[in-house]
């Protein structure tokens, strides 16, 4: 990566940075008027669209569901019960270009295995429909452009499912970034990981061809992290990465461990584990520090700072919150607070930690 096209500037300006959040959307991004809610269409009816944004869409202020696209044919009647999704707006993933044809639906929003978000991003693109994806957003750097490029050609916005980028107390850690209340950064602690029981043998998320492992499941939470923390781009990167159930974990990591290094000095140690619990962001500076705990929780994000501060502002829901923002940005043609460029820029750094790790953890120069 040449290090002059990922600048500081550059990051703040492309980016979308959460930093611009309220300069963006004014004081307050709810008061802003709008003619009538987006229309959201699900694609992927697996836990994160069942649990989490489904629900979170019906309490959305700009936002409603109104499709879905799956390949579970038995998912259907419950949906369509539950949510009053019409039969014309249910399709299948062979059918899922005919969304072009359907007025109701503005927003297609990716929720399958990272393997498959260029696939269906491009499709919902040149199908002209603004198109929300999850994140990781792609396997590789270039996917993630290639999945901008389709959006830029098509004249639809593209945001990146990273739902902490909304969260105030997030909010608050990136803009300390550029205000520097405790003097300048020294160093960050990033780590992101849950102990949760075995995957089965064939879920995805237990083969890398299809997105698997700690460092693409939950790597980019300390990376972006780093990211927003610092306000910097990482120069280099070295990484580790390791496996404890031997038995479970055949083709992908089970934990990840990154040293980031940014152009001011700044190293950023950071973790990702789907067999180890870690939940937290700590910035140490020249005259105290501040830090997150947890940082990356769907509720209760919170923290504190060394001079007694404590980051607790709420929100009622984060993917609701998320889904609103991007919506006003559609709305009101503001920039999303994470592109696509966001995304990429995450992917960078995964795929040169795969990189590092498999020479033995060398450190590699972006």
């Amino acid at each position: 990566m040449n290090r002059q096209n990922f600048s500081r500037r550059k990051f703040l300006q492309t980016s979308g940075s959460i930093l611009a959040a309220s300069a963006t959307y004014g004081s307050d991004v709810f008061s802003l008027p709008v003619k009538r809610k987006i229309g959201v269409a699900l694609v992927g009816l697996g836990y994160y669209s069942r649990d989490l944004l489904a629900p979170a869409l019906q309490l959305t202020k700009y936002c409603e569901i109104k499709g879905i696209v799956t390949g579970s044919p038995e998912k259907i009647p419950g949906w369509q019960k539950k949510y009053g999704i019409p039969d014309a707006n249910v399709y299948s993933y062979e059918t899922m270009h005919e969304v072009a044809n359907n007025p109701e639906i503005d927003v297609i929003y990716i929720v399958v295995p990272t393997s498959l978000h260029k696939k269906y991003a491009l499709i919902a693109a040149n199908a002209g429909k603004h198109v929300w994806c999850e994140k990781p957003m792609a396997m590789t750097a270039q996917d993630c452009q290639v999945i901008i490029d389709a959006c830029n050609k098509n004249k639809v916005r593209l945001a990146v499912g990273y739902r902490l980028q909304h969260e105030p107390n997030t909010q608050t850690v990136a803009e300390f970034a550029r205000s520097k209340p405790f003097g300048a950064i020294e160093s960050v602690i990033a780590k992101a990981g849950y102990a949760g029981g075995a995957p089965s043998p064939d879920h995805w998320r237990l083969k890398r061809d299809m997105g698997g492992g700690a460092l693409y499941d939950m790597g980019v939470y300390p990376i972006n992290a780093a990211r927003y923390t610092t306000g910097e781009e990482p120069i280099a990167v070295t990484a580790k990465l390791e496996v404890e159930r031997k038995a479970i974990f055949t083709e992908v990591d089970e934990s990840a461990y990154l040293t980031l290094e940014f152009p001011s000095g700044i190293v950023a140690k950071c973790a990702a584990s789907v067999g180890k619990e870690m939940n937290v962001l700590r910035a140490t500076c020249e005259n105290g520090w501040y830090e997150l705990s947890p940082m990356q929780s769907y509720t209760g994000v919170q923290g504190k700072t060394s001079d007694g501060r404590f980051l607790n502002k709420t929100i009622v829901n984060q993917q609701a919150g998320q889904m609103d923002d991007d919506a006003l940005a559609i709305f009101h043609e503001k920039p999303v607070l994470a592109p696509g460029e966001m995304g990429m820029a995450d992917i960078r750094v995964v795929e040169a930690a795969l990189r590092s790790s498999a020479q033995g953890g060398k450190r590699i120069v972006l």
